[in-house]
């Protein structure tokens, strides 16, 4: 794969993260979407990590983001390879969908709000 979104003009790096990460810890990410992602995908994503043998040259929260995207395709093949009718593509890759990221969200939520009350307790 060699679509790593140079399409989007937002790569300049003069914006924030959506959460707060260091740069070992986006490629650890990264790593972890390739893994998965090559278990779907019919041709793996390649080495081109910072420090990797091809690396390409673009940071790896930018990896996080393209390959999270590819695995995101990936999913919703094999979905719809699974799906019986279009009914089922359909409440898939929609409903159950939607519920799944929901209780990310509340979860990663639950998360951070734990972890502010811990770094900040009450005096």
């Amino acid at each position: 794969m060699s679509d790593h979104g140079d399409d989007f003009n937002a790569w300049c790096g003069d914006s924030a993260p959506a959460i707060h990460r260091t740069e070992d810890q986006w490629l650890t990410e990264a790593r972890f979407i390739r893994h998965a992602a090559n278990k779907l995908l019919p041709k793996d994503l390649p080495l081109c990590l910072p420090g990797e043998p091809g690396e390409c040259g673009r940071g790896a929260q930018q990896h996080v983001l393209a390959w999270g995207a590819a695995l995101k395709a990936a999913a919703q093949h094999v979905i719809e390879n699974a799906s019986p009718a279009p009914a089922y593509t359909y409440y898939a890759g929609q409903t159950l969908y939607q519920r799944s990221l929901s209780d990310l969200r509340a979860q990663a939520t639950n998360a951070d709000t734990s972890r502010a009350a811990e770094e900040h307790p009450p005096q």
